[in-house]
């Protein structure tokens, strides 16, 4: 049968993207001109900050004391599985090399970028976990300069949970200020801080959009739109877990995306029947952002057979991905296109959000089609080298003449003709393009 839409989405998350571009490239442009200054203005209007934006090291040690003793366990128990994750991650890169003929040599370098500005979000929610993901990251990866960019309270400054977990976790500098003047004063250099190569962090649309605009610039681990999640989930599933993991990720915003997929009709009306009670049982600003999300993004679909599920959700390449179902060996196997998996009910996407070690920066909107979620190797840059004899250099010497002469670029040639007349005067070669 075909694919059957219990539940439709009426918005997407391309919904009302070109007003927000035009806000953000409006604020990047006069961030640009005006320096630290503009963005402090910015900062005053958005942030409604007055405060000191680069946080001394005073600052530091006092919003550290203000975070109980619990939470702070928690947060080094979080950062210590991401950093071993990261650790193994990056053990997996290695610098290389091999000899192409005899003596001439080629090699790969893996080299960290230099300096690293990681956005970790403070709005509606304190996303201490997105620090953790970032800056730890950044810090195994080998950045020299670290710098943790995150949204003040007005009046109160960078949630401390946030400074500690940053602080713990490598970052050299901590920046109060948030969206897109944040993003821009990273990437511009500003109060001092080192330009960064490279933005990572999620952030809500108007952030994303800056990175878009900013990418070329500076890099960037992904584009990023709303988190999104979709469950793949059969008969065995528990119908009440199922509508409350939907119900975890579609708090985040008011335009992210949940769908579930299934092929057992009667689970697919369960879930559909519990979801608006748990949304109303959460806090109100919560509850707000689920409501919207189920209303507005949320889809149901049931299919014919568990392949049809797997290319359903191949199709929609989510963000997070779970699989509550029979044969997890088969899903696991199957399944291409996804930021992150996780395979079975004793996992949901909030742990691996909060502290399994595997990183959360993930890539949402389709993309993991194409791109997996920030790693330790975003941070990096894979180069090559190479150097040869000079009898190493002869073989390769005579293919590029005549390769060059055949594309037309003679001055590629001679580059070639000047090693080999110089190396071996005393020899002739056929250099021309002709067979």
């Amino acid at each position: 049968m075909p694919r059957e839409y219990l539940k439709k989405a009426t918005l997407t998350a391309q919904s009302h993207a070109s007003e927000v571009h035009d806000t953000v490239k409006t604020i990047l442009a006069d961030i640009e001109a005006g320096g630290d200054a503009k963005a402090l203005e910015y900062a005053v209007k958005f942030d409604k900050f007055e405060g000191n934006v680069l946080m001394t090291q005073d600052e530091i040690d006092a919003a550290i004391a203000l975070v109980p003793e619990k939470l702070k366990a928690d947060i080094r128990f979080a950062h210590d599985n991401v950093r071993r994750f990261a650790e193994t991650q990056k053990a997996t890169v290695s610098d290389v090399q091999m000899e192409i003929v005899p003596g001439f040599v080629a090699g790969q370098k893996a080299i960290p970028v230099d300096a690293a500005g990681c956005y970790v979000p403070g709005g509606r929610y304190s996303h201490i976990a997105s620090a953790i993901m970032t800056v730890t990251t950044a810090k195994v990866a080998g950045c020299r300069h670290i710098t943790a960019c995150s949204p003040p309270r007005p009046g109160e400054g960078v949630a401390p949970a946030i400074v500690y977990a940053a602080h713990i976790c490598g970052a050299d500098s901590i920046l109060a200020m948030g969206g897109v003047q944040g993003v821009a004063a990273m990437t511009y250099g500003l109060f001092g801080l080192p330009r960064a190569n490279i933005l990572v962090g999620p952030g809500n649309q108007f952030v994303a959009e800056a990175k878009r605009i900013l990418y070329g610039k500076v890099g960037i681990d992904m584009i990023a739109g709303p988190t999104d999640s979709l469950i793949l989930a059969d008969s065995s599933a528990d119908a009440h877990v199922v509508a409350t993991d939907l119900v975890s990720q579609a708090e985040h915003g008011y335009n992210s995306p949940v769908w579930l997929v299934t092929d057992d009709r009667d689970l697919a009306q369960k879930v559909m029947e519990l979801v608006p009670v748990l949304i109303d049982d959460l806090p109100e600003l919560n509850r707000e952002n689920a409501s919207a999300a189920w209303r507005d993004y949320a889809e149901v679909i049931v299919c014919s057979d568990r392949e049809e599920m797997a290319a359903c959700s191949d199709e929609y390449a989510p963000e997070h991905l779970t699989v509550q179902a029979e044969d997890l060996d088969w899903w696991l196997d199957r399944l291409t296109c996804y930021g992150s998996l996780f395979l079975g009910e004793e996992t949901t996407v909030s742990y691996g959000d909060k502290a399994t070690g595997t990183n959360h920066v993930l890539p949402t909107s389709g993309a993991a089609s194409y791109t997996g979620g920030l790693s330790v190797h975003k941070y990096m840059k894979i180069v090559t080298w190479q150097r040869a004899t000079r009898e190493g250099s002869k073989s390769i010497a005579e293919a590029t003449a005549r390769i060059s002469r055949l594309e037309g670029m003679e001055g590629h040639a001679r580059a070639a003709d000047v090693r080999l007349a110089k190396y071996f005067p005393d020899e002739q070669f056929d250099l021309t393009a002709d067979g």
